[in-house]
């Protein structure tokens, strides 16, 4: 897509307030291309996406032309909010949009999970006109008895999304959706919503997605400029800035002694992809003498904030996270970014490295360090996509019934009674929660979770049984969080651990590790879900269970095959790296991967199929060829396990079958029950819904596609 263009007077359509305070409070002497491009869209009401890399000024873009639409059409109440998929995310950004308000002589405030409930009481008394808040607050403010919602959310105006996609991604984004839908139904009048994007495989489309009911009856549009919007799938693309390296060093605490031992003085953000690695990192960085500073989601509200301040006023220092920090949460100038093994996300990836190169004469940088031979050949499979401009497409998750049950069940408390058969309006025709969503409706009458009375419908018991505690909080969230408990010493939380690691046979005495420190178990309140601890030099376990559908992309896993066949990413590698590549190669690669096509092997009575798929789309193929396929396996990212009494005509009369078309994967029923609201669908329902998540029909198409070899005990056919 071309850049958006502005015309010479465009900086005139501001208000001449704002336009006085950016030259003259904040010293700009002109405004970025984005910030440009989006004022003549934003001041007209248009729909919009803004993309731009992180720290490309996307707040001020949305925020500058909202504040003079404010002022000129003289908004009063709150008319804009603005929305987050963080807590920390807001509490970072609330200052700084409260002083852009300010200069208007309007203000800006803050409502989410931690909002003082005297804070919250001011806010519903006299509304701020920019409300910053997260979809599962605006959902609670819409269902809650205290909060007038018409007083404090009818007279919005525009919503602006910030890290959009992150939003789109997960059902988090269907939950927004909907929640806006509803909102346009308070108001009264269609709100303007405005998105802000890290760069995206399918932009076009994240603006469509985030339109909701309104795609295609509003004028909207992707506002891009100076950006190379990525060809989602491409093969090739300009080649991304920044210097990037990639090193192999066998170990978590190899990594520790590289990244204490290398840029003394400097600052530095390690990113690690589970809260487990996190823990045991810091912990080895600190029995090493290196400052360093922790932040990850079962750590406390406190002491996340205190590392994040710490780190941000601090030189010589390290933080270690998980992807709390990967969106923009400002944490200071950064020098390095380090990245242990690989993210599963080209996209990821952007956010991460985009951290650095911030200050003028500094450029983007990521230090890659490989604890495993495979998640080296990860990375390497990532930086070949990034090298060639690629980036994944955001996409909804498919078919969420569950979160059509909640919203039935939002809907009907906040309305205290829908019509039934009205009900669907409330969203405005948005699919899925339109008529499609009838069978739904029907078990949740037949369950008792609603009632029916004179063509109405009413919160039921078994919805006030299920949901009903704390004024039907948990309707609020669209996902399960796992049960964990609540870490003290002293009064003092420190975070909260997994469960199992406090009912696990260990010898010795029971201690965890948490926030980089060890700590020894001193009392458990099982009813309460709390520990109490006390410091302890060492000996800590860190564990989570992690819940949800994991596994590598088709396009990573397929970049993984294609460097072990010889193709090296555009970066920097050590010769540990290389070495160990080229070891892959020559010991490994004969016997998984094969430029002609794809690969059945056999060792002894293990025969795998070596499609490079991705996890998805080999539970697709599993599922797809239940006469060959090995009925107990777990499909991996690269292979499908097969019957051990496999042979080529076995082979052939399945491949043949397999043309009717592909099937949805097996669901484990235990997998259901991390679908959050699944109690409130019929177990079929649930089932399909994550059977339909769990598929990659695409990926495993393209893999049935290209031809196949039996390679056996060291022979090919």
């Amino acid at each position: 897509m071309a850049a958006d263009t502005d015309g010479p007077d465009v900086l005139e359509r501001l208000d001449p307030v704002v336009l006085h305070h950016i030259v003259n409070t904040l010293g700009w002497p002109d405004l970025r291309p984005l910030q440009r491009a989006a004022i003549a869209p934003l001041m007209d009401g248009e729909d919009a996406v803004l993309l731009a890399p992180t720290a490309g000024g996307k707040t001020e873009a949305a925020c500058f032309p909202i504040l003079s639409a404010m002022a000129g059409h003289k908004w009063t109440g709150t008319s804009v909010l603005y929305l987050c998929p963080l807590k920390a995310l807001l509490n970072n950004l609330v200052t700084r949009v409260d002083a852009y308000a300010q200069w208007l002589g309007r203000r800006a405030a803050l409502w989410h999970g931690d909002t003082k409930e005297s804070q919250r009481r001011r806010i519903r008394t006299d509304p701020p006109d920019i409300l910053l808040t997260t979809p599962e607050s605006l959902e609670a403010m819409l269902i809650g008895v205290k909060t007038d919602h018409a007083h404090v959310l009818g007279g919005v105006r525009a919503v602006v999304v910030d890290e959009v996609h992150a939003f789109a991604g997960d059902d988090r984004g269907w939950h927004l959706l909907a929640v806006l839908e509803r909102l346009e139904r308070v108001t009264g009048r269609p709100i303007q919503r405005i998105g802000l994007s890290a760069t995206v495989g399918n932009p076009q489309q994240l603006l469509g997605w985030l339109q909701g009911a309104g795609e295609g009856k509003r004028p909207g549009r992707v506002v891009a400029p100076g950006v190379v919007l990525p060809a989602a799938g491409a093969a090739d693309g300009p080649r991304p800035a920044g210097e990037v390296e990639l090193d192999y060093v066998g170990s978590l605490d190899n990594a520790a002694k590289l990244i204490a031992a290398l840029h003394r003085g400097e600052k530095r953000l390690v990113f690690c992809d589970s809260r487990r690695q996190v823990e045991q990192l810091g912990a080895a960085l600190r029995a090493r003498d290196v400052t360093v500073f922790l932040s990850h989601a079962s750590l406390s509200a406190d002491e996340r904030a205190r590392s994040e301040q710490a780190f941000a006023e601090a030189r010589d220092c390290v933080i270690v996270s998980t992807s709390t920090l990967e969106l923009g949460i400002d944490v200071g100038d950064l020098d390095r970014v380090i990245q242990i093994d690989s993210p599963a996300t080209v996209a990821s990836f952007l956010q991460r490295i985009g951290r650095t190169g911030r200050r003028a004469g500094t450029v983007r940088n990521c230090l890659f360090l490989a604890t495993r031979k495979d998640t080296l050949l990860q990375a390497a499979g990532l930086l070949l996509l990034w090298g060639r401009g690629w980036v994944e497409p955001v996409t909804a998750p498919p078919e969420p019934r569950h979160l059509v049950a909640q919203q039935l069940l939002a809907a009907t408390l906040q309305q205290h009674k829908l019509g039934d058969q009205l009900w669907s309006e409330e969203w405005n025709g948005l699919a899925p929660f339109d008529r499609s969503a009838a069978p739904v409706l029907r078990h949740l009458l037949d369950e008792g979770f609603l009632d029916e009375d004179g063509g109405l419908l009413f919160i039921g018991p078994e919805a006030e049984r299920r949901f009903g505690q704390r004024h039907f909080i948990e309707l609020t969230a669209s996902f399960t969080a796992p049960p964990q408990f609540t870490v003290l010493s002293g009064r003092t939380e420190i975070g909260q651990t997994d469960p199992s690691v406090l009912t696990e046979e260990r010898p010795g005495p029971r201690r965890l590790l948490l926030g980089g420190r060890s700590w020894q178990v001193t009392f458990v309140d099982w009813v309460r879900k709390r520990v109490f601890v006390e410091p302890v030099d060492r000996g800590g376990v860190a564990k989570w269970m992690n819940g949800g559908i994991g596994g590598l992309s088709y396009a990573l896993t397929r970049a993984m095959r294609e460097v072990l066949l010889g193709a090296d990413p555009p970066v920097t590698l050590t010769r540990r790296a290389e070495a160990c590549l080229v070891e892959a190669r020559e010991d490994d690669a004969p016997d998984t991967v094969h430029p002609g096509g794809t690969l059945v092997t056999r060792v002894g009575d293990d025969v795998r199929w070596w499609t490079w798929a991705g996890y998805r789309a080999n539970a697709t193929l599993s599922a797809t060829f239940p006469s060959i396929s090995d009925p107990v396996q777990r499909p991996s990212d690269c292979w499908v396990r097969l019957r051990e009494d496999l042979t080529p005509e076995l082979w052939r009369a399945a491949r043949e079958g397999a043309d009717e078309g592909l099937a949805l994967p097996d669901v484990d029923r235990r997998a259901v029950r991390g679908l959050k609201f699944s109690a409130a669908l019929p177990e079929r329902l649930a089932i399909a819904t994550v059977a339909a998540r769990l598929a990659d029909f695409d990926g495993a198409r393209a893999a049935l596609a290209e031809p196949v070899r039996f390679h056996h005990d060291g022979a090919s056919r």
